[in-house]
């Protein structure tokens, strides 16, 4: 049974998560600290984390940067906090999702699951496909349908590569720029969005309309397989 941990200091959520959670066949733990937070994962390793950023003892984010000192079990925040900063740290210290209160009851529920199933996926997998390409990172190929290869520059490969070790996690900017860039790389969004553009050109079935390299305005960007 898939064990999920609700992290929140509003009773009432805490009661409707409970309940919906539990009535979906969910093994259900719940804290309203962040202290008893930390320890209950110690105690109950979850699956997954719902996690709130305005705890009354510490913030959310110091919440995220504990349990991924030791587990990459997937954490979707749920807050009230709407910045684009707020939701961008969050990210960048190892949150997998970011959804805003008030929310709808289906959107979260499709969320976890989303959530769930890409974690599930193998990430050391070196093959994979976009669409009707055949892309594998061992061998720097991608191959169409037909036979034929489409070139990627080595900048190129790189962005594709990171973000294909993450299936389905939304990357901050700061995070895709440092990695593929390095340190000094963090504020030049504009190089991320010019690769960005070009991978969709040459991967995209319709580079106007992304299936697979999409965007969260003012986040990030994600792999979707």
């Amino acid at each position: 049974m898939t064990r999920i941990l609700v992290v929140d200091d509003e009773p009432q959520i805490i009661r409707t998560l409970q309940i919906n959670l539990k009535a979906r066949g969910y093994d259900v733990y719940t804290a309203d600290r962040g202290a008893s937070a930390l320890s209950t994962a110690g105690q109950h390793p979850p699956d997954l984390v719902v996690l709130d950023l305005g705890l009354p003892d510490f913030d959310g984010v110091d919440v995220i940067r504990g349990l991924r000192g030791w587990t990459s079990a997937p954490i979707l925040v749920l807050s009230g906090r709407t910045d684009s900063s707020d939701k961008v740290e969050a990210l960048d210290a190892g949150a997998d999702d970011y959804m805003t209160k008030p929310f709808g009851i289906d959107e979260l529920f499709a969320r976890l699951r989303a959530v769930l199933r890409r974690s599930s996926l193998t990430p050391d997998e070196p093959q994979f496909t976009i669409g009707t390409l055949e892309v594998d990172l061992a061998t720097k190929k991608v191959r169409k349908a037909t036979g034929g290869l489409i070139h990627l520059t080595p900048t190129e490969w790189h962005l594709l590569e990171v973000l294909a070790r993450h299936p389905g996690k939304l990357l901050s900017q700061r995070q895709l720029l440092t990695e593929v860039w390095g340190p000094g790389y963090e504020t030049a969004s504009g190089n991320l969005r010019f690769y960005m553009t070009q991978l969709r050109r040459k991967l995209e079935p319709d580079p106007a309309r992304p299936k697979y390299l999409l965007n969260e305005p003012g986040m990030g960007y994600r792999f979707e397989p």
